[in-house]
């Protein structure tokens, strides 16, 4: 057992520990200095990971995985929270609790990882609460009402399915004796409970309510953070368990089409930004879904997964970078930044035509290996059932991208250095994923 195998989750930890110990000796009001140590040990986690993600698969402790579906999603989930501090540090300046913050950012964030890499269903109860607790401390940060409200119906709701999804823990080891996933025994009950929990971090029907609530109560940051972050851990989590454990294309096929339809429904006529993002990765979810239900059935379902994730990771945070940046959530404040801010207007139209799946970003290139992975897994009709929800998104995307480019327009806006890395980041993939994809 080699401790460097697990460097760049030690890497993160130890940048938590270290700024909340950090945290109890600085001044409140130099407190910024945690977010830099934050972010030092996530920029060296990804640097570590990239160092390893071409070595041989290998199992630490033999119960978590160290493989391509493990290397990416801590590659991700590293860069997508690197991406949040500095948004978070614009909000939190100056606040009593800043270091907290930055702290519960990276064990979230390294819960996350664990989902994605657990290969026993004890170490995926553990990374389930590791990456749910934090998050529920974050929903409610800013201490207001809206604030206190979702992270109340968060933490319900994650507990509610935590509890169900741990039932499904006992009643497979009561019937295999083990935990381990190459000895499991998970009859369709016990592959039911434990769905739940993980459609729960997916943000994935039927366990989707939470996500516009916390989308709009929480602060912009976190809603950046929870509605995008935890995904990248659960549908690892769901693809390990779909070819090792699971047998249960059909139930998940169906959730899959039920989550895109409903996001996409309950996203037509939204007037708040936040919850039209919000049922925007619901939809979203469905679509990272279909990989998962031809796991094991088509080669091309593990790219598809893994680059649509981190795909979907950049654009769904330049999208909310911009709503941090301009400050304003009702459709109406957009009118004119175009005009006003024209760099602000150009980061967020490429994000929205990203999460439409518009060449050339980095999501078209994402549902292109969707499309080809569920049809190649004999799953076509899903393929056609993903396609006729993506040509339906569009609707509601250009409700705000029209007022964007009107005339008149009150208010400011500024896209700030984090959108327009992402929009420029969902381009450079899309581009790269499109060349590949044509070789």
């Amino acid at each position: 057992m080699n401790p460097l195998d697990l460097l760049p989750e030690l890497l993160i930890l130890a940048g938590a520990v270290a700024g909340l110990v950090t945290g109890l000796f600085v001044p409140r009001d130099r407190q910024r200095v945690v977010a830099w140590i934050n972010a030092v040990a996530l920029a060296g986690s990804a640097v570590a990971t990239a160092a390893v993600m071409t070595n041989q698969d290998k199992m630490a402790f033999e119960a978590y995985a160290i493989d391509l579906v493990t290397n990416v999603t801590r590659l991700t989930v590293a860069l997508a929270t690197l991406l949040v501090i500095p948004l978070a540090a614009a909000w939190a300046a100056g606040t009593k609790r800043e270091s907290e913050l930055y702290t519960l950012l990276a064990l979230a964030a390294l819960g996350t990882i664990v989902l994605a890499g657990a290969d026993d269903l004890l170490v995926l109860v553990a990374a389930y609460l590791l990456a749910s607790i934090p998050a529920y401390t974050l929903a409610g940060f800013a201490k207001d009402a809206p604030g206190t409200e979702a992270a109340l119906k968060y933490y319900l709701m994650g507990a509610f399915l935590g509890v169900l999804m741990l039932a499904g823990v006992t009643l497979a080891y009561g019937l295999a004796g083990a935990t381990a996933y190459p000895q499991a025994r998970v009859p369709a009950v016990a592959a039911v409970l434990l769905l739940a929990g993980l459609l729960f971090k997916a943000g994935a029907a039927p366990a989707h309510f939470w996500v516009p609530d916390v989308a709009e109560g929480a602060s912009r940051p976190v809603a950046a953070f929870v509605t995008t972050v935890p995904k990248i851990g659960a549908f690892a989590a769901l693809y390990r368990l779909a070819v090792e454990v699971l047998n249960e294309p059909a139930l998940l096929a169906v959730v899959a089409v039920v989550t895109m339809t409903l996001g996409n429904l309950a996203a037509f006529h939204q007037a708040n930004v936040r919850r039209l993002l919000a049922y925007s990765t619901i939809s979203q979810a469905g679509y990272l879904l279909v990989p998962v239900v031809v796991a094991g059935r088509s080669e091309l379902a593990e790219p598809a997964l893994l680059y649509y994730l981190a795909a979907y990771a950049i654009t769904n945070l330049g999208a909310f970078a911009v709503v941090a940046g301009v400050g304003k959530d009702a459709l109406a404040d957009y009118a004119g930044l175009a005009r006003r801010a024209p760099w602000t207007a150009a980061a967020l139209v490429v994000c929205l035509l990203g999460l439409i799946g518009t060449p050339p970003t980095a999501v078209f290139a994402g549902k292109l290996l969707m499309f080809a992975a569920a049809w190649d897994g004999g799953y076509g009709w899903l393929a056609v059932v993903a396609a006729a929800n993506t040509v339906a998104s569009v609707f509601y995307y250009l409700r705000w991208i029209r007022p964007v480019f009107a005339q008149e327009g009150a208010g400011e806006g500024r896209a700030g250095p984090v959108a327009l890395l992402a929009a420029a980041c969902s381009i450079a993939l899309g581009l790269a994923g499109g060349i590949i994809l044509l070789i």
